[in-house]
């Protein structure tokens, strides 16, 4: 037994929440919650799973916009992203006004996360990857048992994320995936932002923006 994932999509952008459950104690993540709550709650009832915790990726509102309703509803802490996306968070409620979202209130989580710091999902442990270039603060969780990636906006089926946001930065984001993703394993699969999951596999070889040649 391991961990087994169920992906939901979310908002107006389809952002691809994720529910992470450990197999074995069926104790659960919930990672990325852009909106929808009651989708999620539903989800979550679907699979009879305990959610411990949140999980994010990045501070961008798609991604965030219901944890602190989700937080509070399930009574678990927020983990992530990366400090360096602070100011995306604070920035929340202008964030929702400008993009036509339902208004979001600032938040900070209850851990940030480093590169090299580990969450635990039941008895799973994941491994927390800095990949800024789409943030700054963006990061990536890898389930190295089950050969998962959640990469959040950096790396998709076929593109990679945007950077002319704030604080992005195309060379960082290609340099993050090609030094800090690609070392984990053509065998891994990965799920994005949105969107289809890929493998690295595929995206080495077909990806126009990192191809391996």
């Amino acid at each position: 037994m391991s961990l087994k994932f169920s992906i939901i999509p979310v908002t107006s952008y389809q952002q691809n929440c994720t529910l992470l459950i450990c197999e074995k104690t069926n104790k659960a993540a919930i990672v990325d919650p852009g909106g929808d709550i009651d989708i999620i709650l539903n989800a979550i009832k679907e699979e009879k799973a305990i959610v411990e915790s949140i999980l994010l990726t990045h501070g961008h509102l798609d991604h965030v916009g219901g944890v602190t309703e989700l937080a509070q509803k399930l009574s678990v802490p927020v983990e992530g992203p990366h400090i360096e996306d602070k100011f995306w968070l604070d920035a929340l409620p202008s964030q929702s006004k400008t993009f036509g979202f339902p208004h979001c209130d600032s938040f900070i989580p209850n851990h940030w996360l480093n590169d090299g710091d580990t969450v635990t999902v039941g008895e799973q442990t994941l491994k927390v990857i800095h990949c800024p270039g789409h943030t700054p603060g963006h990061i990536v969780f890898f389930h190295e048992q089950s050969k998962i990636a959640l990469v959040g906006d950096v790396l998709f089926n076929g593109s990679v994320g945007r950077t002319d946001f704030p604080k992005g930065n195309f060379d960082t984001l290609i340099a993050s995936i090609k030094n800090n993703l690609w070392p984990l394993g053509k065998d891994v699969r990965f799920i994005p932002g949105h969107g289809p999951t890929s493998t690295f596999a595929v995206e080495m070889q077909s990806n126009p923006y990192v191809s391996i040649d």
